[in-house]
This record gives C-alpha cells, sequence and structure tokens, in this order.
C-alpha cells in the first residue's frame, strides 16, 4: 500500500464544497438616474433659496445686513461710491476721571457718512466746502476728509485718520496679509 503526502491537517473534501457559497450583495443605496437627479434638483434649489434668503432686502431699519445697505445709505450714494466709500459714522463723547480712575461714554449716535480718497479732494474744494487751509493742514498730517450729510446741503465735513491694520484686532489674525494700496484713503 502506497502512502500519499498528505499533512495530517488535511480533511478529504468528501461531496461538500469547500467555502459556502455567498449570494451577491445588493448595493446600500440603489441609485438610477432619476433619482440622482431629483436629489441634484433638491440640491440646488436649496442653494438657490439659501441665497435668497442671504440678499433679501431688508425691511428692519434697526438693522443693517450687507454693505450695499450702507452704500444706499451713504450721503450722495454715487458720489460716494465713485470718488472713496461710505461708512457708519459714530459720534460718541469719552469722559476719564483720573480720581478715581474711571471711563465714562455717552450713547453713542450712528450715522451715514462717507470718507473720501485724497486725490478727490477738489470736490470738495471746488463747492467751497473746504479751503486751501484745511486741504493742506490735512493733507500734512497724512490724513483726509470724510463727511455726513449731502454736499448740496450742510455737510459736516473733519479731517480724519486712517488707523492701519495693525490696530484692527479682527483684521490681524495669523496668515493674513495687510490690506491692498487699493484700500488706502
Amino acid at each position: 500500500m502506497k502512502r500519499t503526502n498528505r499533512s495530517r491537517y488535511d480533511r478529504p473534501s468528501y461531496d461538500r464544497p469547500r467555502y459556502p457559497e455567498r449570494e451577491p450583495k445588493k448595493p446600500f443605496f440603489d441609485f438610477n438616474y432619476a433619482t440622482l437627479a431629483l436629489i441634484g434638483g433638491i440640491f440646488v434649489l436649496g442653494i438657490v433659496v439659501g441665497i435668497g434668503f442671504s440678499s433679501s432686502t431688508n425691511l428692519n431699519p434697526t438693522s443693517i445686513d450687507s454693505r450695499l445697505e450702507i452704500d444706499r445709505q451713504a450721503p450722495d450714494a454715487e458720489l460716494c461710491q465713485q470718488f472713496g466709500a461710505s461708512a457708519i459714522v459714530t459720534n460718541m463723547k469719552v469722559f476719564v476721571t483720573l480720581s478715581p480712575f474711571n471711563v465714562f461714554i455717552t450713547q453713542p449716535q450712528m450715522q451715514p457718512g462717507c470718507v473720501l480718497r485724497q486725490n478727490n479732494w477738489t470736490i470738495l474744494e471746488r463747492q467751497n466746502l473746504v479751503t486751501s487751509e484745511q486741504v493742506n493742514d490735512c493733507k500734512r498730517r497724512m490724513n483726509t476728509f470724510g463727511y455726513t450729510g449731502s454736499l448740496q446741503g450742510s455737510p459736516s465735513i473733519n479731517c480724519i485718520y486712517q488707523n492701519d491694520a495693525a490696530g484692527n484686532l479682527f483684521l490681524n489674525q495669523p496668515g493674513t496679509t495687510a490690506a491692498p494700496e487699493s484700500e488706502r484713503f
């Protein structure tokens, strides 16, 4: 009798299959083109509705939702957009006592205003709203002019200083860059 070269761990298969047959798995989601088109349409509709809500006109006068509303409220809005930038002007007074040390402020008054770029000051000079002495004084201090009220009425014009971005802790975040030259007045 001849011996076969089998390991003692090999088992005879007899008539059973070595591995049980598995049924093919069904996909978790069975998508067809119609389902994908429906889901895509709902996604696009959601984006459109979201944009519509975020850019809708604000009917509540107690809040400002966008820069466009500030631009519309600025005095001489078209002139301000062309030769400067619209602004929110805050008027308040600060009282500082030294003994004891305390700081008190008045209720701020907010109103729309406009900041002109330095190369557009001639608009104010042509209408005799500022004198050449005021222009030279403001230019000497590297400032610019800002105003509230319409230029055709009686505007309040001030020589204002532009704060650099280093003093703005909201803009001075790690990884951010300095403001471009076009944002300098």
